[in-house]
């Protein structure tokens, strides 16, 4: 599956495609068409320092001055009420994204969720055919304001569901969830190496409460990295009733940024390659003051991340996360070299057993390039405790390669 190619499609005749219910599968919930009252979801503003300096914002729902960064949980809470599928009506017209949504659509899910004071809606990618789903933690548990919320899946072709959490980690922004399900059509995780700056790319997720939304672009920037903070330095992450923010901690995500258009609802669906499988999990788009829309940058968790994440919560409830035992912020341009300056070492801690130093300015992390303290956070944060990662630092202006074995986030 991971080197299978999507045929070119071939005129023919349209056929009428019908959408089968499986015999044991719970029943279509049938909704009253009466309007309902919509309740308003999550918004807020995170400033973040890039490593230009300029500022932006980091969220789940955002707005506010100056670029933003913002989750994309839905602001609504959407009732489906019909199924959709994929209409070709001109084969000799279809594109690359036509034959990657045709073969992805079915593994992508819109996922509703409700607790005591908000509501609000995101995606999801089937994980197994047995029912497990992955998405965002933010989706999940409504950025962390609800630890038992009520949460509905809709699957593409319409079928509704009820869902579970099965675990969340915080620390990366992912969720997995189950319904009672079998049969289904599990997304392909595509290969890391698939994609470089310039690949095409396809999301296909629920912007707005819009299921089976499919749009498409090119990968902008590999090895990103973002954050999203909890601290009250000139932001304000709101959740109704209470002005305080919702997370236990600031998140730096290692993320691949695109320009396919995604929007608040996208948050845990698919970001796709021209094969039709995985390499992204959305999760944050950046936007402008005057829009809370796609401006064309946005982010995805990294599949084989994801997929690495959810494999762990599966199959223990929790996931494992790398530490170096270093206290790390951007060095200043005065200092002629540009990584995170490293300003205390616990004793004892892997940084110190692999030979570093208050002072040392580390430039290159397991060759991912660092421009400040949340590239390099992201970039341990993302291994497994007891992986050996490579950096290279920079002591009394002379550069230096070392190794070090990473410990655990506990």
């Amino acid at each position: 599956m991971e080197n299978e190619k999507i045929p070119t499609p071939t005129p023919r005749a349209p056929r009428v495609r019908k959408t089968a219910v499986a015999a044991d599968a719970p029943p279509i919930v049938q909704h009253d068409p009466t309007p309902v009252q919509r309740r308003p979801f999550l918004t807020g503003d995170m400033p973040v320092k890039t490593a230009a300096g300029i500022a932006v914002i980091a969220g789940l729902i955002g707005g506010g001055a100056g670029v933003a960064i913002t989750g994309l949980t839905g602001s609504t809470f959407r009732t489906v009420v019909q199924p959709q599928v994929v209409t070709i009506n001109g084969t000799s017209a279809a594109s690359v994204a036509t034959a990657v949504a045709s073969k992805a659509l079915p593994s992508v899910v819109t996922i509703e969720v409700s607790g005591s004071a908000a509501a609000g809606s995101g995606s999801g990618v089937i994980y197994s055919a047995d029912g497990y789903i992955i998405t965002n933690n933010h989706v999940a548990t409504l950025a962390g304001a609800e630890t038992k919320p009520t949460i509905r899946v809709t699957l593409s072709d319409g079928r509704l569901f009820p869902a579970t959490i099965v675990g969340t980690d915080p620390i990366l922004d992912v969720a997995v969830i189950k319904i009672d399900a079998t049969g289904l059509t599990p997304v392909v995780f595509g290969d890391a190496d698939s994609i470089t700056v310039g690949s095409e790319v396809v999301a296909i997720g629920a912007p707005l409460g819009l299921q089976n939304t499919v749009t498409d672009g090119v990968v902008s920037a590999l090895t990103r990295s973002i954050t999203i903070s909890n601290k009250g330095n000139g932001f304000n992450f709101d959740l109704p009733g209470t002005n305080q923010s919702a997370l236990a901690q600031d998140l730096s995500l290692p993320v691949i940024q695109t320009d396919a258009s995604i929007n608040p609802g996208n948050s845990g669906g698919a970001l796709l390659n021209t094969r039709g499988e995985l390499v992204g999990i959305n999760v944050a788009i950046a936007s402008s003051g005057s829009s809370s829309g796609s401006i064309g940058v946005g982010f995805a968790l990294p599949a084989t991340l994801v997929k690495r994440v959810a494999t762990d919560l599966i199959d223990h409830g929790s996931a494992e996360h790398g530490r170096i035992g270093a206290m790390v912020s951007a060095v200043g341009a005065a200092n002629g070299v540009i990584g995170a300056i490293i300003r205390d070492i616990d004793p004892g801690s892997p940084a110190e057993a692999a030979g570093l130093a208050k002072g040392d300015v580390v430039t290159i992390f397991n060759g991912v390039t660092i421009r400040d303290e949340i590239d390099i956070t992201a970039q341990v944060r993302s291994l497994r405790p007891g992986d050996v990662a490579t950096f290279t630092y920079v002591r009394g202006g002379v550069s230096h390669e070392g190794s070090v074995t990473v410990g655990s986030l506990e």
